[in-house]
């Protein structure tokens, strides 16, 4: 069973990060920083639902901008599926569309708020 393991280990790994060096933070404080994403996530699609568009756009993006320091400073394997590409592309995405998002919902005139 370890030798089959080890296959799939190798099989899911980012063939983008191979040369990539090991993360310098404990893998416990990786998963801290990929919650700390996923409730941010959460808290946007909460507010989207609830028709708080500018609160959700913001989480949004300060989430995408909190993913390109996770996707610096953690490992792939840890990451898992939001590593996507290289750690330069994925950063360069997150960092570019949570700027935008950030942009936009501090720059829209909230209505009937005068």
């Amino acid at each position: 069973m370890p030798h089959t393991t080890h296959k799939l280990d190798a099989m899911l790994r980012n063939p983008h990060d191979r040369r990539q060096k090991p993360s310098v933070f404990p893998v416990a404080a990786q998963w801290a920083g990929i919650a700390v994403f996923v409730v941010c996530l959460a808290l946007s699609g909460v507010w989207a639902l609830t028709d708080h568009w500018r609160r959700a756009s913001f989480a949004l993006g300060v989430a995408m901008l909190w993913l390109t320091l996770l996707r610096a400073t953690c490992d792939s394997r840890v990451m898992g599926i939001l590593a996507v590409r290289s750690r330069r592309f994925d950063m360069a995405f997150t960092a570019v569309l949570g700027s935008a998002l950030v942009f936009l919902a501090l720059s829209v005139d909230s209505l009937g708020s005068g």
